[in-house]
């Protein structure tokens, strides 16, 4: 028993009738009926229950207390005339006999209903976030995180992984994202930086000897929103393992994440181990995406024997198809589609039909009708076949051809089986990409993945026998239901290995030392080969819960413009406090 309750408002049962109780919460309703009875809703943690006023004073009582004010109740438990099923205290009510405002409401007006929050503007759900929070729809979501970190950790620790904190506070590492800077206040001009990630320090506590670490570790980037990335911060399962291979990472995660997807998910069937393993060669080939949905049936089809059909942005350049057999849809849900597909990948999308005759029509039909026969028998074509289909520079065209994948398996019934969580490891990823921006060799991914074929396939590589863009690596990423959870390696944990690494991105001995010092001194002092990956619990969280965005299950998030709404964050800070870390704002000309 609690100084201010005896039951909680999701507590009271029939069994309860004729005790003598006292509720606390937030007064969610009142309806007054009449002079002398009305029905109020009291809401906690916990669930509501339903109190009667009967006599005129406790009507007026309640009438003066506004929506949302914390109250108790002391009375009488009985039994409901009308009962209901939708709560889970519907078979009782309470009858008051003292009522005590706790905490006083003091705005007649809500900025919106708390039980309907969810349909409310989004910038107003963050700015009164506190009350959002009270919508029991939106806590469940935060209750449904909770449960799942406290899962994660109870089951790395029975994996014999040892949860250890890195610091927060370290040096401006380059991560592939902006760092957010920390001025040094007794170290003027200097800065720390918040880690994008405990990359390094991970991999120290290899070197250290540990052999098994993990941690539910907040990662900070200055970075772009997106609906499953949150700007600022983020939540991270960390781990590492010592003298492990790729299968060894794979085989913790396997027996780790099914059961709590089983157990805490909206669906209930989950992959089980093991999980399929793809190349990304082979993803992007099949599937358009190095973060395939395999819960949609449909695949990419070569359609090289379009590059010759007189349709001038074909020719030369790799054709994609998607085929929809049994293909019954409107051209206005063609043309939609087509928008929709151009908008998110940025590439032009094409199409043809072979219809209930078997004649071509519609779109480009008829550049593709001198090569009928050929185009029917190499794509496997049938009668009300759709054909969706994207041209260009390979990476172009098998971008648009995803994005045409994934809708048509989205919007077209009968290929996407939603209601599971399928997993899938991508694997084999090339060490060295040609930038966008810079158009020189660069790291793909994790400038600290093993190389495949280790030394000798970099000093192949610096004699010209092979081409670097040749040179795949130990890494690996986990995708589930075309979300990317996490990314993960096999360490280069061989300096000699490492230097010879950097170089063929242009990078020295000497600023491998100065960029990366303590892991690069630790690899000087024998360090055992080692691999980890970090899933993304808010990533996690949000596809358990079933929802779009990934604001919806982080507590306190901020908006796509990286603002803290109720905070008012970022914000001015006092010159002094300025002076104090040796900074002076540049105003922009």
């Amino acid at each position: 028993m609690m100084q201010n309750r005896t039951h909680t408002c999701g507590e009271l049962r029939l069994s309860d009738a004729g005790k003598q109780v006292k509720i606390s919460g937030w007064m969610e309703n009142v309806r007054v009926v009449s002079a002398n009875l009305a029905f109020v809703v009291v809401r906690d943690f916990y669930g509501t229950t339903q109190v009667v006023a009967e006599t005129e004073d406790m009507v007026n009582t309640f009438k003066a207390i506004t929506k949302e004010s914390t109250i108790s109740v002391e009375g009488t438990v009985r039994e409901r005339d009308s009962k209901t099923n939708k709560m889970a205290t519907g078979d009782i009510e309470i009858v008051p006999a003292k009522v005590e405002v706790l905490g006083r409401c003091q705005h007649s007006e809500l900025p919106f209903q708390i039980n309907r929050s969810r349909e409310a503007d989004e910038a107003q759900r963050l700015k009164y976030r506190y009350l959002d929070l009270r919508n029991p729809a939106v806590k469940k979501n935060i209750i449904l995180r909770c449960n799942v970190v406290a899962a994660l950790r109870k089951s790395m620790t029975e994996h014999g992984f040892l949860e250890i904190t890195t610091p927060i506070l370290t040096a401006s590492s380059p991560e592939g994202a902006r760092d957010y800077l920390v001025p040094a206040r007794n170290h003027p001009g200097k800065f720390y930086a918040l880690p994008q990630a405990p990359q390094q320090f991970k991999q120290l506590l290899m070197t250290s000897g540990f052999d098994r670490y993990f941690q539910i570790a907040p990662c900070f980037r200055d970075e772009d929103a997106r609906a499953d990335r949150s700007p600022g911060e983020f939540y991270q399962l960390d781990m590492e393992m010592a003298f492990a291979t790729q299968d060894d990472v794979f085989a913790v995660l396997e027996d780790v994440l099914p059961p709590v997807f089983t157990k805490y998910g909206k669906y209930k069937a989950a992959s089980a181990a093991p999980f399929r393993r793809i190349s990304f060669r082979e993803s992007m080939d099949r599937y358009g995406s190095d973060k395939p949905d395999l819960r949609i049936d449909l695949e990419l089809t070569d359609a090289a024997c379009l590059q010759d059909c007189g349709f001038e942005p074909f020719a030369g350049q790799t054709v994609k198809a998607v085929v929809v057999p049994d293909f019954h849809k409107t051209r206005k849900f063609i043309d939609k589609l087509c928008a929709e597909a151009e908008m998110l990948s940025g590439g032009k999308a094409y199409w043809f039909r072979l219809d209930e005759n078997g004649e071509l029509v519609g779109g480009i039909s008829k550049f593709v009708a001198e090569k009928k026969d050929e185009v029917i028998e190499k794509l496997g074509l049938t009668k009300n076949s759709f054909v969706a289909l994207a041209a260009g520079k390979y990476g172009a065209a098998v971008k648009t051809a995803g994005v045409l994948r994934k809708l048509l398996g989205a919007q077209v019934e009968g290929h996407m089986d939603a209601e599971r969580y399928e997993f899938c490891w991508i694997v084999d990823f090339p060490m060295y990409e040609i930038g966008e921006e810079s158009g020189e060799l660069e790291f793909c991914h994790n400038p600290f993945s093993m190389p495949q074929g280790g030394l000798e396939a970099l000093e192949r590589a610096h004699r010209g026998e092979i081409d670097p863009l040749t040179i795949n690596a130990y890494q690996y990423d986990l995708v589930c239901n075309g979300v990317e959870l996490s990314s993960g390696a096999v360490r280069n944990h061989d300096p000699e290995i490492m230097i010879r690494a950097f170089e063929l991105v242009g990078l020295g001995e000497a600023d491998v030392k100065a960029k990366f010092p303590a892991m690069y001194n630790a690899f000087c002092y024998g360090a055992p080969p080692h691999a980890g990956i970090a899933p993304g619990v808010d990533r996690m969280v949000m596809l358990l819960a079933g929802e779009d965005s990934i604001r919806e299950v982080i507590p306190f998030p901020m908006n796509k413009n990286a603002q803290d709404l109720m905070m008012d964050a970022p914000s001015a800070v006092d010159p002094k406090q300025l002076a104090d870390v040796h900074i002076a704002i540049v105003e922009d000309k």
